[in-house]
């Protein structure tokens, strides 16, 4: 009978080891409580979708070095003061300038066509008088990397690859290196200029812009996305096994040494009790110059100034400092956040937790944490808090932040992504279709119980999320 009693002691302090150690509830039953009130407002409550309303209607377009970008920035301070962040304020972030002028592209032989074109961002012009030459086309980037080296001398390269449409968005990585890194390695291989199918998976003839990335030591040549029926034309006509010549013209102008200032916008609603330890909400404020960037990233700065607003006007504040940054010149390839972490490096270790709105325009699905094995058991608790409104756990611990917030994530400070349904969001990303009308109030409603009830959680409890 002792062994037997020894095997299943032995037994139970196996099984409980296994599990982990047994964390105490979060926040109080009172605390829960308020989260459900928090919840009901922002469920029922139209303030995102007014916010995305006023910024996409009075400012608009907002791309780094335009009048919009120069607008969106008092719009923003004015709105968090007006929204009750206790703290307001900018930090100067610098670039460089790019004008996008107007792009021409047209099949000249040998069955003249036209079609819509628009130019990468920062992307070189072509000579005043344009390019014509045969086109050359891969079915992807990695065609493009195998192409012998001078093999597209005096030609045009041509990506013709299909974005697909996934869920999580997972269909924009293996599209988007031909915009990014397509130039570099088409010029290298002697192309006069490169051209692609639009990364997005939309039918529409618009095309979508995007950053491209030039290579040092390489020359710059231009480069420019068709629409996709318009690139769709394109390979048809290649396939009929006639060389085909093609026009392209683009007025932009790259200005590297003319150095264009833009901000980061940061509001606080300050802790009650520990107002140096910050849990940060994300998104940018700027945008592209097509569209009024209403979904990328409207979509972000409504739900983060709403969710901020909501507990700011609670009768009294969590422990945690709610810190909103609405980061600039994202689009150009993440410089605002980078010249934050810069800045706030000394103080990054004080950054507990972090989460960032920039991609989706459906519900949020699913939550992946990044924290310590410890703070697990906390996020097992926030998950039951967002389980009835659709959001999932994923097994998996490894979030790092996602567009901006990946920065953070960098330099240590633990994070959630938050999965929004994106069918449809590359439908619009970077076209003139990104307005307004393609935000779901409804959605937008339920995307900001998440943030508000993620930021009330992190902010009231004393969780270590990096343990």
């Amino acid at each position: 009978m002792t062994y037997l009693k020894t095997a299943l002691y032995q037994f139970l302090i196996l099984i409980f080891s296994a599990a982990g150690p047994v964390a105490a509830a979060s926040l109080s039953d009172q605390d829960m409580q308020q989260i459900k009130k928090l919840e009901q407002t922002a469920l029922t409550s139209n303030l995102a979708f007014e916010i995305d309303e006023s910024l996409s209607t009075e400012v608009g377009a907002r791309r780094v070095g335009t009048e919009g970008n120069r607008r969106s920035i008092p719009w923003a301070v004015a709105k968090m003061k007006q929204l009750g962040f206790d703290k307001v304020w900018t930090e100067k972030v610098t670039h460089t300038s790019w004008t996008r002028g107007t792009a021409e592209a047209r099949v000249v032989a040998p069955y003249p066509q036209k079609m819509v074109a628009i130019a990468l961002g920062g992307s070189v012009g072509t000579p005043k008088d344009g390019i014509r030459a045969e086109v050359v086309e891969f079915k992807d980037f990695a065609a493009l990397k195998a192409a012998a080296p001078g093999s597209l001398k005096g030609k045009i390269a041509f990506v013709s690859f299909h974005m697909q449409r996934k869920i999580d968005g997972s269909g924009y990585g293996p599209a988007v290196m031909s915009r990014v890194a397509g130039p570099s390695v088409a010029a290298k291989k002697g192309a006069l200029a490169l051209i692609i199918r639009s990364v997005g998976t939309d039918h529409n003839r618009l095309g979508h812009t995007g950053m491209l990335d030039y290579q040092e030591g390489i020359a710059r040549i231009p480069a420019a996305a068709l629409s996709p029926p318009d690139a769709d034309m394109l390979s048809r006509q290649i396939g009929r096994s006639k060389p085909v010549e093609i026009f392209l013209k683009l007025t932009t102008k790259r200005r590297d040494d003319v150095p264009v200032i833009t901000a980061n916008v940061i509001g606080e609603v300050t802790g009650r009790s520990h107002p140096d330890q910050y849990v940060v909400l994300g998104a940018h404020l700027d945008s592209w110059d097509v569209g009024t960037g209403a979904v990328d990233d409207g979509i972000g700065v409504s739900v983060t100034l709403a969710a901020a607003h909501y507990i700011a006007a609670l009768p009294e504040r969590p422990k945690r400092t709610i810190r909103v940054i609405l980061f600039g010149a994202e689009e150009e390839g993440l410089i605002g956040v980078t010249q934050y972490v810069k800045t706030h490096k000394d103080e990054m270790k004080n950054h507990m937790i972090g989460a960032e709105w920039d991609f989706g325009t459906g519900r949020i699905y699913r939550m992946i944490p990044g924290v310590g094995p410890s703070a697990l058991n906390n996020i097992r608790e926030l998950a039951d808090l967002l389980a009835p409104l659709g959001v999932a756990l994923s097994p998996k611990n490894d979030a790092k932040g996602q567009s901006d917030m990946s920065a953070l994530g960098k330099a240590g400070m633990p994070a959630v992504n938050f999965s929004p349904d994106g069918m449809a969001y590359f439908d619009w990303h970077h076209t003139e279709n990104d307005t307004l009308d393609k935000v779901d109030p409804d959605a937008l409603k339920q995307n900001t119980a998440v943030f508000t009830i993620f930021s009330y959680f992190a902010a009231e409890s004393d969780v270590d999320f990096r343990k």
